[in-house]
């Protein structure tokens, strides 16, 4: 944004300096003069211009060429689709904000009776809270276990249709929660893991098969295979992949295409005031070849009177055939 600020500023100024249009006399009396035109774009009020625009406060520079009033014009463009996104993406992120989800991790739900929470009854997860030495996980567990009715279910699946149909948390292995997660989208996770475990395979004391099936397990670790059978499984759902809601910055991908804009912009007023610069040069040498090289005679012109009675002196300027009446006591009145 401060490139663009700069760049604007600097096209400006070259813009001014370049196009005859933006230099003018402050003198109407001496338009012959023109050692005495002035560009009201100096460095600084290139500088402050932008300023004005971009606050959307306007200023007392008014561009008077072509090319200066189209950067002004792609600059306030620029600026007011700026402002606009950066208002409607404020908008976004405070309304996020107030959408967000009461309950984030295990303290949340301990700390409010609103949402019930429960586990299988006689799981392992139901065993992880009942031996937690945890003061988060105590308190969840004398929840669950004095709750009436009860909130323990039989099933994975009782405890999904009650999470879809009530108010109602259904704490479970993570396992279990991602396969289900990818058959219903209506559900979602809360929160990290609670615990970290490892399943393995019930055998029969001094069973023949426990070091082969032990081997085959560490073989499909090893070869990555169990994981690619986990996502074939697990991500074969037809839930897309969640989310990020919350609001996300502004980024070139967003607003890029004005930033282009502004810069064909800018190459054109760059243009344009080449144009006039050799427009202007080229009518200036065809003037001076026609232009006579005395001014006609001005016959019958009344003698003016000064206001206190004074007789003023004529002053005849060639270059611009004009007649300047100078008054010793008010000054100069062009007639």
């Amino acid at each position: 944004m401060l490139l663009a600020y700069l760049a604007v500023s600097c096209v400006l100024f070259l813009a001014a300096r370049l196009s005859p249009y933006e230099w003018y006399n402050p003198h109407p009396c001496l338009q012959g003069h023109k050692d005495m035109l002035e560009n009201q774009y100096t460095l600084g009020n290139s500088l402050w211009f932008p300023v004005g625009g971009f606050m959307q406060q306007g200023s007392e520079i008014m561009p008077r060429a072509l090319s200066t009033r189209c950067v002004s014009g792609v600059w306030w463009m620029f600026t007011l689709i700026i402002i606009s996104s950066y208002t409607a993406n404020l908008a976004a992120f405070l309304t996020v904000q107030r959408m967000e989800v009461p309950i984030e991790s295990p303290d949340d739900l301990a700390d409010q009776t609103n949402i019930e929470y429960g586990t299988i009854h006689g799981g392992s997860t139901m065993t992880f809270f009942m031996n937690s030495r945890y003061q988060t996980y105590q308190r969840m567990w004398n929840y669950m276990h004095s709750k009436q009715p009860s909130v323990f279910v039989k099933s994975t699946e009782e405890g999904i249709a009650r999470v879809v149909n009530s108010k109602y948390a259904f704490l479970l292995e993570s396992t279990m929660n991602e396969y289900y997660r990818k058959l219903n989208c209506n559900l979602t996770q809360i929160g990290g893991l609670l615990d970290t475990k490892g399943y393995g395979i019930g055998m029969p004391l001094g069973s023949p098969f426990r070091e082969e099936i032990t081997m085959a397990i560490l073989h499909l670790q090893e070869n990555n295979r169990l994981e690619i059978l986990k996502r074939r499984w697990w991500e074969g759902g037809q839930c897309p992949k969640e989310e990020d809601h919350r609001a996300k910055g502004l980024g070139m991908e967003n607003i890029g295409g004005i930033f282009v804009v502004l810069i064909c912009g800018l190459i054109i007023a760059v243009f344009v005031a080449i144009m006039e610069f050799v427009w202007s040069t080229r009518c200036s040498s065809e003037t001076d070849e026609v232009r006579p090289h005395s001014c006609p005679r001005r016959h019958h012109r009344p003698t003016p009177v000064g206001p206190h009675g004074n007789t003023p002196t004529l002053t005849l300027h060639p270059l611009s055939c004009s007649v300047c009446v100078c008054w010793a006591a008010s000054g100069t009145v062009c007639v």
